[in-house]
């Protein structure tokens, strides 16, 4: 298990990376159209005024044998459970994954939607179906936040469980702020706003398959250290053991031998006399 999980690492970071560049050619094809409309009007970009219900999307995996790799996660969406409930809001619980499914409904915490099957290999198409069912959530006012609980995957070997917020989606992510740098002028077709309702929609969906496939490299690599502790446990119990076994071989072998000896100098005494 320890040489599957080094396997799948790579493959788990190679989508990482290649999923970056498309996430910044997004960004920035949002803040050129939002440079040219001027201020930003959006639904998604709404911060409602008297919240009552917030979402707390939690990633964890399917499979155990991680170590801490699911604890870390389900401790994150807790805290922000609480912060939830000292703000007087509501907490709404979205997860994905079969242990924190399992998780909160051992705990009797109610889930209002759990996706499965999708924590080591995640793709696009599912991803695109978790953001569209939490947009249209936020759309239809059943939550007016979004936070994410998932797993930040900087190298194999740091992982760091970590939250964002990403409903509403805060104006200086895509207010095009480019400096004193020029910027390219564009004729748009649509009109900037169109094409705003279909970006954002759409960015909210990278950010969420973005965290997937965060989620997936650190669950590789957590299982990958987990099964290496395993192994490095199970050879020293087998070394401790061996020499355990060792010893009880010897001093059976020490007292048969005593036993032929003490029986030898009985004979040889019963027969002098």
């Amino acid at each position: 298990m320890e040489l599957i999980a080094s396997s799948r690492i790579v493959r788990a970071q190679q989508r990482v990376e290649s999923s970056r560049p498309y996430a910044v050619q997004l960004t920035k094809a949002m803040e050129d159209v939002a440079r040219q409309t001027g201020g930003i009007t959006h639904p998604l970009l709404e911060e409602r005024p008297t919240p009552a219900r917030v979402g707390v999307f939690a990633v964890t995996s399917d499979r155990g044998l991680a170590g801490s790799y699911n604890a870390n996660v389900l401790r994150i969406a807790e805290n922000l459970i609480r912060l939830v409930q000292r703000r007087g809001l509501e907490p709404v619980l979205y997860v994905s994954g079969k242990k924190g499914r399992g998780y909160f409904r051992f705990r009797a915490v109610p889930v209002r939607q759990s996706w499965q099957g999708l924590s080591e290999v995640p793709t696009y198409e599912r991803a695109e179906e978790i953001g569209r069912a939490l947009i249209s959530d936020f759309a239809e006012h059943e939550i007016d936040e979004l936070h994410c609980a998932y797993t930040d995957f900087r190298s194999a070997f740091t992982l760091r469980a970590t939250e964002q917020r990403i409903l509403p989606i805060a104006p200086e992510e895509v207010g095009g702020a480019g400096g004193d740098a020029p910027s390219a002028e564009y004729v748009f077709e649509p009109e900037p706003e169109a094409i705003l309702d279909l970006l954002l929609p759409q960015y909210v969906v990278t950010k969420v398959y973005a965290a997937l496939l965060e989620s997936a490299a650190s669950e590789n690599a957590a299982r990958r250290r987990a099964m290496k502790a395993a192994t490095d446990n199970a050879e020293e119990l087998i070394k401790i053991l061996t020499r355990q076994a060792n010893r009880a071989r010897q001093d059976e072998i020490t007292t048969e031998i005593s036993e032929i000896v003490g029986g030898a100098e009985a004979l040889a005494q019963t027969s002098r006399e």
